[in-house]
């Protein structure tokens, strides 16, 4: 049995929760028991959120600093926080675009440049993936769609134990009818990039 233990941190507002539950739902479709939680969740849009996904038989939904296999950034600074949650050899799928959380909003944190979190990132990881997210899902319809770009990817990249297909079967099944192309684009483009190896 595949397993996994993928950590996604983000701001509220860019369907970081929302990715969560579509993963899982398609992990149960392939036949994968799946364990997930909000670690920390203030949803309205700036707050931080954090969620976990643990596929493959865990019993528990906390995932313990240095035990993500995967990590799915939906935004860049939250990435950088969250790279001690990786295992060493883990794998980080990220949106290479800044969307600044509420305290670099109010001048108490500096923004970190990709570079630097790149640089980081490659220090915890066996494999760093970076995509410019909002860019592509605006490309298939909607900024909202960045969270299908960021699953495109991850896809693409074998981040995940199940391919594009499943999550394109996902987005059908279970998303409203007329956001379903869009996301299936999103997904696409996120695919693309990844495998075009784009960092930016």
């Amino acid at each position: 049995m595949q397993r996994a233990r993928i950590f996604l941190p983000g701001v509220g507002g860019q369907g970081t929760l929302t990715a969560t539950t579509l993963l899982a739902r398609t992990a149960l479709d392939a036949g994968l028991p799946v364990t997930s939680g909000e670690i920390h969740g203030m949803a309205q849009r700036g707050g931080v959120v954090e969620s976990t996904l643990l596929i493959g038989g865990y019993k528990s939904a906390v995932i313990a600093p240095g035990e993500a296999d995967t990590l799915l950034g939906f935004e860049l600074l939250e990435t950088l926080r969250a790279l001690p949650m990786l295992r060493r050899g883990g794998r980080v799928v990220g949106n290479a675009e800044a969307l600044q959380p509420v305290g670099v909003c109010l001048g108490r944190e500096c923004y970190p440049p990709l570079e630097a979190v790149l640089e980081t990132a490659r220090g915890y990881a066996a494999g760093v993936t970076m995509v410019p997210a909002i860019s592509l899902a605006e490309k298939a319809g909607t900024a909202k769609a960045a969270n299908m770009v960021l699953l495109g990817a991850a896809a693409a990249c074998g981040a995940l134990p199940f391919d594009l297909d499943a999550l394109a079967r996902s987005v059908e099944k279970y998303l409203k009818p007329k956001i379903v192309a869009l996301n299936r684009k999103a997904l696409e483009l996120g695919a693309a990039a990844a495998q075009a190896g784009q960092a930016a």
